[in-house]
């Protein structure tokens, strides 16, 4: 044990354990009520989960980087399996202008071009899988099925082996925990799929609309280096798949389990945005990443040491009763703003905006055609190092 450890509560919790992912609710209330930071002997870190301490660390990228990475690994002394991330893994001044372009072809202003199509492919969708019968996996048929026909078009993907995105997502974000099996067994067959995300981000291989060929414009007029170009659409085909698709799954899960609140949203659309944000805030996608210390940081009344790894808990954040109110409950009543399940501050995902546009046309047109949906049988979970989401989710709907 470090001398900065010998100071804090220390827990031997594996917080990357298929008991934990499973269900880690009782654990992240242990966090919570053990003590602003505690050290997690199994990993050599420190772990933060309650709401102040998890919000302070993501707006403090002073102290608490993210260019030594957002994982176990500290890239400081490690290399990448990859390289790095210019908007995930970095921080200013290298961070700024991929960051920018990002922000400006990802606005609400820009999605709104988008919005119609995507409003008539969810309906296309939603009226493809209701023609099949009024049972169906939730998921697989919906969660998955949406960001996947809408997504990889707007980056400018090639339309053969997109089957390729949803494993290599899911590898990306267990990649950011230790090497446990949830790494070393798919890394023996991922390297096709590597392949495959590499050679889409090339400029002669998007089309020449999508948001992938308008990054590769910005290096044309100088705004990043050509070299960055491929990282920055890499970055959208790692995060802007897997995220939403836990993301859309969060929210239908709310709907089927709280029957109240899904007759709230059929009776006042305004609410899409809010449904969203709290099925977010409530099942929180991306449950950890990581920071490093870059110089004595204080949380609570424990000092840690630099070039020390901390562990935050975005969802015990996320349902942390001394900043929401009966934070188990999905309550359209509650105002979910403030919610760490995008982070917070200069890091914030970028992608968000995308996220709510995809969840939301697609709950909307649910409601043009259904009246109730209920699950049928309980869900379940697919394991992640990092994400929370879906396997599977028998659900049934009345029209």
């Amino acid at each position: 044990m470090t001398l900065a450890a010998s100071t804090v509560p220390t827990s031997d919790l594996d917080p990357f354990s298929a008991e934990f992912l499973e269900d880690p609710l009782v654990f992240h209330e242990e966090l919570r009520e053990l003590a602003p930071a505690v050290y997690l002997s199994r990993y050599d870190v420190h772990a933060i989960a309650r709401y102040d301490d998890v919000h302070r660390a993501l707006i403090d990228w002073q102290s608490l980087q993210s260019g030594a990475g957002v994982g176990l690994s500290n890239f400081t002394h490690e290399k990448p399996w990859r390289p790095p991330s210019l908007l995930l893994e970095a921080d200013p001044p290298r961070h700024d202008s991929p960051r920018a372009v990002l922000e400006r072809l990802l606005s609400p202003r820009r999605l709104r071009s988008m919005e119609s199509d995507w409003r008539s492919d969810a309906a296309s969708l939603v009226d493809d899988v209701l023609s099949r019968g009024d049972e169906f996996d939730a998921v697989q048929s919906l969660a998955e099925a949406f960001p996947l026909r809408v997504f990889p078009d707007a980056v400018g993907i090639g339309t053969e082996h997109r089957e390729h995105l949803l494993p290599y997502g899911d590898f990306a974000f267990n990649a950011f925990g230790p090497r446990n099996e949830r790494v070393t067994e798919p890394a023996k067959t991922i390297g096709p799929t590597i392949e495959w995300i590499a050679s889409q981000c090339l400029r002669e291989n998007l089309t020449e609309t999508g948001f992938g060929a308008q990054i590769w414009a910005a290096a044309d007029r100088g705004e990043i280096r050509p070299e960055q170009a491929p990282l920055m659409v890499r970055s959208l085909l790692t995060a802007g798949v897997d995220t939403t698709v836990t993301g859309i799954a969060a929210v239908l899960h709310a709907v089927a389990t709280h029957p109240d609140q899904w007759e709230r949203l059929r009776a006042d659309r305004s609410l899409l945005p809010r449904a969203f944000e709290e099925a977010v805030r409530l099942e929180s996608p991306v449950q950890t990443f990581f920071r490093t210390t870059t110089t004595e940081t204080r949380i609570g009344d424990t000092v840690i040491a630099p070039e020390r790894k901390v562990l935050m808990f975005l969802g015990a954040a996320n349902r942390d009763p001394r900043r929401w109110d009966d934070p188990a409950r999905f309550d359209l009543s509650r105002d979910p703003s403030g919610h760490v399940g995008f982070g917070m501050g200069l890091h914030q995902c970028v992608g968000q905006h995308v996220a709510r546009l995809e969840a939301t046309t697609l709950l909307d047109a649910l409601l043009d055609r259904v009246e109730s949906i209920e699950l049928m049988g309980p869900p379940r979970r697919h394991l992640n190092n990092t994400l929370r989401g879906w396997e599977t989710m028998p659900v049934r709907v009345s029209r």
